[in-house]
C-alpha cells in the first residue's frame, strides 16, 4: 500500500510539474503596469498575447489609486462595478487562468474603466489559432466566445524560467529519477 501511495504522489508531482513548464506570467501593461497614466492601450496589449490555460496574469498597481475587478462581458462593456465576480486590492495580484474563453477585468475606481483601464484576456480553444491577417471590414465581428485577435507577436511573458530552461528540465528529470530511486529501489 505504501508503494502505491508513493507511486501516486510521484505521478501527481510529475503532472503538476509538466503543467507548470508550459505556464507563463504576463504582467498586464508590461512596464506601464495597471494604470490610467499615459492612456495605455490594454486592448492592444492583450491582442498581442497568446494566452493559455494555467498562465498567470499579474496586475501591478498602486493600491491607493486602483484595484482589479473580474466581471462578466456585459459588465465589462458597460463598466458596471455593481456586482463583480471577484475584486483584488493588493497592488500585486496574480490570477491563474483556469479555463478557456474570455476573462474580463477592469479597475473599479470611478472613471478608470471608462478611461480605458480594462482588459479582455482571451484564452483560445486548443484547436483555435490566432489569425495572422486582420479581418476585412466586410466581414462581421464573430461572437465573443471566439473573438479574433491579431497573430501572436513576440511575447513579453515571463516564463517560469527554472522549469523552462534546459538546466531546469534536466534538474526536474534528475529530481524525478532521484525520488523514484529512493522510493522504489
Amino acid at each position: 500500500m505504501a508503494l502505491v501511495k508513493r507511486a501516486l504522489a510521484l505521478l501527481m508531482s510529475i503532472t503538476l510539474a509538466m503543467e507548470l513548464i508550459h505556464a507563463a506570467v504576463y504582467k498586464v501593461g508590461d512596464s506601464a503596469g495597471w494604470t490610467t497614466i499615459g492612456n495605455f492601450d490594454y486592448k492592444k496589449w492583450s491582442a498581442t498575447k497568446t494566452f493559455q490555460v494555467h498562465d498567470i496574469i499579474l496586475f501591478k498597481y498602486n493600491a491607493q489609486f486602483h484595484n482589479v475587478m473580474r466581471v462578466t462581458h456585459a459588465m465589462y462593456k458597460a463598466c458596471n462595478t455593481s456586482a463583480p465576480l471577484a475584486t483584488y486590492t493588493t497592488g500585486n495580484d496574480s490570477i491563474t487562468i483556469k479555463t478557456r474563453g474570455h476573462h474580463f477585468f477592469f479597475c473599479g475606481v470611478p472613471g478608470h474603466c471608462q478611461a480605458g483601464q480594462k482588459v479582455d484576456i482571451n484564452v483560445l480553444q486548443s484547436n483555435e489559432m490566432a489569425p495572422t491577417s486582420s479581418v476585412s471590414s466586410s466581414e462581421s465581428s464573430p461572437p465573443v466566445p471566439s473573438a479574433k485577435v491579431p497573430g501572436p507577436a513576440p511575447s513579453n511573458a515571463m516564463p517560469l524560467k527554472a522549469l523552462k530552461s534546459p538546466s531546469g528540465n534536466i534538474g526536474l528529470a534528475m529530481a524525478v529519477l532521484a525520488t523514484f530511486w529512493i522510493n522504489f529501489a
